[in-house]
């Protein structure tokens, strides 16, 4: 059976005299340093963007050099974006780790394909947030918590879970339920997440919208039909509150019908098979290889794809709705 942690089974009081030092602060850094702060933890700061640098100092860091920061941090979360962190640990981590420490990170992508290789004098282990980082910090604020993942790699010190699961209550991590798994699985799941279940999505609502207007239906009609009502985004709640077959007893009869009647016209086998091989792309390090090759090159095709999608004409349209959508309220 799988592990799920509670609020009950971490110890803030465990961090006491400790103190964690969190290297960015941007989408998951910001957050989590918030988060500790709040939860009286002793947390210091760095930051190498003067932009990021400036709005940790309004929120009342002062950040230090990251040779510092490892010298006199317990526990060292390296929060920075996947691609840029390995550079980052190399030069300014590594050589100043020392034994009793603890590397906790929120994506274990770097360490599943071996771009960052912990010492074997350290602990290792991920408190990895199933949610973006504004949503972290909002449902701190808000008691509601948010779901993650934890993980521990690496027990140096035989203490490990202990350090572990303490950092996830104090994050806010632990209110929902923390699932336990190995490094490899969270990176397989979200990248699986990101790359056969978003394109999915993107492709039928985009497909849809264009399919309607085409025949005739007009573009406000249509995208606050689709999504910006927040019906569907409503749906997706009551799922991730009562789950997928409980979310349908918030339809109507007919909407009940609806999607089950005409679920199996949609039940391709070659939506399997291509989700198998994106899964074998993820799982053989074929796209970690390509994402880092994207990265050295500074993101042409990422470019490249961002520049095509933005030209697709139906933007303006949506724009346009959401204007009129908002014009009330503004």
């Amino acid at each position: 059976m799988t592990m799920v942690y509670h609020d009950d089974d971490g110890n803030v009081d465990y961090l006491r005299g400790k103190r964690v030092g969190i290297i960015g602060y941007g989408n998951m850094g910001s957050p989590m340093a918030l988060n500790l702060r709040d939860s009286s933890v002793d947390v210091v700061l760095h930051e190498p963007r003067p932009e990021r640098r400036e709005i940790a100092i309004a929120d009342g860091f002062s950040p230090i050099a990251i040779a510092e920061l490892v010298e006199v941090s317990d526990i060292i979360m390296p929060l920075f974006r996947d691609e840029a962190m390995p550079k980052i640990y190399l030069e300014g981590v590594s050589p100043h780790l020392r034994r009793g420490q603890t590397l906790i990170f929120s994506s274990a992508y770097n360490l599943t394909f071996g771009f960052i290789e912990a010492p074997p004098f350290v602990d290792v282990g991920l408190v990895a947030a199933r949610t973006h980082g504004a949503a972290v910090r909002n449902r701190y604020l808000s008691g509601e918590g948010y779901a993650s993942f934890v993980a521990v790699a690496q027990d140096a010190s035989r203490n490990a879970w202990p350090t572990i699961l303490a950092v996830a209550k104090a994050a806010g991590a632990l209110k929902v339920g923390a699932v336990e798994l190995r490094f490899e699985q969270e990176t397989e799941l979200d990248l699986f997440l990101q790359q056969a279940v978003l394109p999915v999505l993107h492709q039928v609502v985009i497909t849809a919208a264009e399919l309607l207007m085409k025949l005739g239906y007009p573009p406000e009609a249509v995208f606050t039909e689709l999504y910006l009502s927040g019906e569907t985004s409503d749906y997706l709640r009551a799922a991730a509150s009562k789950g997928l077959l409980k979310a349908l007893d918030s339809q109507s009869l007919t909407a009940q019908y609806g999607i089950l009647s005409r679920y199996e016209r949609f039940n391709d086998l070659k939506l399997e098979r291509l989700m198998e091989i994106t899964l074998e792309e993820i799982r053989s390090s074929k796209f970690a290889q390509e994402w880092s090759r994207e990265f050295n090159a500074d993101y042409p095709r990422l470019r490249s794809l961002l520049k095509s999608r933005q030209a697709m004409d139906m933007w303006e349209l949506e724009q346009q709705t959401i204007d009129s959508l908002r014009r009330d309220s503004d």
